[in-house]
């Protein structure tokens, strides 16, 4: 067996074994727990949830965005080609009964989902030019006093993104391309949407926060 076998099948077993009876319970014991203690946030709230969405512009300029856009902007993060590909396996594997499952879990795992959006909010810190920065690591950081855990928890985001959540992304959108070409025709057209994928995540990167609110609020 070489190294990469090797790898592939101790990652997979780790997966396997934190996806099925760790984090699995805690995402319902968490998101049961939230929905108590918020009083089920998620359901009260709902009629305002769509009001926010089309309200107008708080900071008037070109680098403010809407509260639609930042919508955006948080749904292009959280949902992606995993997402899509994860239910049409649900389906496949569990079948109709799956549906009720998945909405089940969307319905109780939201108040969780608000409460990591209300800290990041609470614990956010404003920039020199006036702009805000926040997320997991800095509320774990000023919440819970442990700088080198927010360290610790950025470093790991940023390789989970540089070698995992991008390269899956980028992978699913061009091996569904395998469905539509020849063989030889496959490896070109793959290399080809890499490269648009690259350039057009540089260009939404660099662009700046506008950018990004801007085009996912086109794409999502």
């Amino acid at each position: 067996m070489d190294f990469n076998t090797w790898l592939i099948d101790v990652s997979g077993q780790i997966d396997g074994f934190l996806y099925t009876y760790i984090l699995l319970a805690l995402l319902v014991i968490v998101g049961i727990y939230y929905t108590i203690r918020t009083k089920a946030v998620q359901i009260r709230y709902i009629k305002d949830m769509f009001t926010q969405i089309t309200e107008k512009k708080h900071v008037e300029g070109k680098r403010s965005i809407s509260s639609f856009q930042a919508l955006m902007v948080s749904t292009a993060s959280r949902v992606g080609t995993g997402n899509i590909a994860g239910v049409a396996t649900a389906l496949a594997t569990g079948g109709p009964g799956a549906v009720f499952w998945m909405g089940l879990m969307a319905i109780v795992g939201a108040a969780s989902a608000f409460i990591e959006s209300t800290l990041a909010q609470i614990w956010k810190v404003r920039g020199k030019d006036g702009e805000f920065r926040g997320g997991p690591a800095y509320y774990i950081h000023q919440a819970l006093g442990s700088r080198g855990l927010g360290v610790l928890f950025s470093v790991l985001l940023i390789l989970c993104f540089a070698f995992g959540f991008n390269g899956l992304q980028a992978f699913n959108a061009t091996s569904a391309l395998e469905y539509y070409l020849p063989g030889e025709a496959m490896p070109k057209a793959a290399i080809a949407s890499g490269i648009v994928l690259a350039v057009m995540t540089a260009a939404v990167i660099f662009g700046g926060t506008k950018r990004i609110s801007v085009i996912t609020s086109i794409v999502v």
